[in-house]
């Protein structure tokens, strides 16, 4: 079955199974890694991306729940070479360690302040209470957040 699916501005018609979890497509059809495969339940927001601007959890989230979206990936986030805010904040704070969790947690992040430009501390903690960092990098992580907001306020 065709599936049509915008991801990253760019549009894909793709032959699979509607089921086929949005995670696999995204790394095994379209080589985007950046969404990550931790738990497979929702439960470690590794694998956050957004669709319509809304972050969901591609491990769960069907292809077929995809189709004639708008699916965004950090991937996408990168624009004529330079990165987001949240990339660049994430970067120069250190903010992870081994990284695994940071393409989610950026993802959910991109969100917040889309519809947030300017979250508290505790709102930045509450948004991204459900990633797990098993580095312990939460308070960079806070902080890129709140460094990015600043920036992106300022443009």
């Amino acid at each position: 079955m065709s599936i049509a699916v915008t991801v990253n501005d760019l549009r894909h018609t793709l032959d699979l199974d509607p089921d086929t979890p949005l995670l696999l497509v995204l790394r095994n059809e379209l080589s985007l890694n950046g969404a990550k495969l931790g738990c497979g339940l929702e439960q470690c927001g590794s694998c956050t991306v957004l669709i319509d601007g809304e972050p969901v959890h591609s491990c769960t989230t069907r292809l077929a729940d995809a189709a004639d979206r708008r699916v965004e990936t950090v991937e996408g986030l990168t624009a004529d070479g330079f990165l987001h805010p949240l990339q660049e904040a994430v970067l120069a704070l250190n903010a992870g360690q081994c990284g695994y969790c940071l393409a989610g947690i950026i993802m959910r992040s991109k969100a917040l302040l889309a519809a947030n430009p300017q979250p508290s501390r505790d709102e930045i903690c509450a948004a991204l209470d459900s990633h797990l960092c098993r580095c312990g990098s939460h308070p960079r992580i806070v902080k890129a957040v709140q460094r990015a907001a600043l920036q992106l306020r300022s443009k």
